[in-house]
Order: structure tokens, then C-alpha cells, then sequence
């Protein structure tokens, strides 16, 4: 059976940096939990940063500069916190190659787990096209990365993946 990657606050979880949950679980989600298929976790707290945490935005570019070392993750107080976020961002790495996971459902719009879009790093709310840290270090060692946002698509995704045609 196939495992797949999942942001640990879509199961509703108390990670996210508010420390609000997600209450509504999709039914696919739902669904792959009891089939023991997902791996949870989160890049941010396995990276060390404590709930509630500060927001924090890729300050320009986006998870691929991060990963060069041309940009950097900021809290909205101004405190660095790009170490904490490429530490996850491997971790969660290892866990998808421990368990030989080729697809993964995070969290659109994170600076570690979005994967068409983050905010812009001014804290104002204003989103751009883009991927966080977690994503870009995924997808750069072939695991296709979906959102909460494209469950369909990763549905079908994922049977493609069981029946041998990815």
C-alpha cells in the first residue's frame, strides 16, 4: 500500500503557529487515515519551533532561494528563522524516504508546505505564486507534492502510483 506524506494540521492536529486547529477533515483524508496510509508531520515543530509560534514569511522568492541560501524566513518581529525551517524541511525528507513515499498532501500557502502558493513576506496577507521550504527540498527528490486544496487530483494521483502507471 502506498504511504503518503500529510501536514500533521490537516488531521487536526495543534501544530499550526496560532495554535488553531483544523476541525473538518476532508472525507478522502479521512478515508486514507483508516487505511493507515498517511504519515504526518509537520516541518515547523519537527524543526523546533514551538505552538504558538510568531508568523513567519520567506522574506523574497520562495522555498527553492531558502534552499540555496539566497533568501531568508522571517517572523513578523523580525527574528530569523530559516534554520528551523530547512532543519524540518529535511526531516520530513527522511521521513518520506524511510518510508518510500512518492506523494505527499500539504498545507497550501505555508512557508514550509505550500506548493503553488505562499504569502509575499510583507505580512499583509497578500499571497504569490510559490513553494515553501518543505516542498521545494520534496519535489526536488521526486515526490509530487499536492495541497488540501487539490484532493481530487491527488486521488488520482495516488491510484496511478498503485497500479504501476507514474
Amino acid at each position: 500500500m502506498e504511504k503518503v506524506l500529510i501536514s500533521a494540521c490537516l488531521l487536526g492536529e495543534l501544530v499550526r503557529y496560532n495554535a488553531e486547529r483544523f476541525e473538518d477533515i476532508p472525507p478522502i483524508l479521512r478515508k486514507w487515515q483508516e487505511e493507515g496510509r498517511l504519515v504526518a508531520i509537520c516541518p515547523e515543530v519537527d524543526g523546533g519551533l514551538p505552538v504558538p509560534r510568531p508568523p513567519a514569511e520567506i522574506v523574497s522568492g520562495d522555498g527553492k532561494e531558502v534552499l540555496q541560501g539566497r533568501t531568508r524566513l522571517l517572523t513578523n518581529d523580525g527574528n530569523d528563522v530559516t534554520d528551523y525551517f530547512l532543519k524540518g524541511a529535511h526531516i520530513a525528507l527522511e521521513t518520506a524516504q524511510k518510508h518510500n513515499i512518492r506523494m505527499a498532501i500539504l498545507k497550501e500557502r505555508s512557508p514550509s508546505c505550500g506548493s503553488t502558493a505562499i504569502y509575499d513576506g510583507t505580512f499583509t496577507g497578500n499571497i504569490k505564486p510559490g513553494k515553501g521550504v518543505t516542498v521545494a527540498l520534496l519535489e526536488t527528490h521526486g515526490v509530487r507534492v499536492f495541497s488540501e486544496e487539490t484532493l481530487e487530483e491527488a486521488e488520482v494521483y495516488l491510484k496511478k502510483l498503485e497500479q504501476g502507471k507514474v
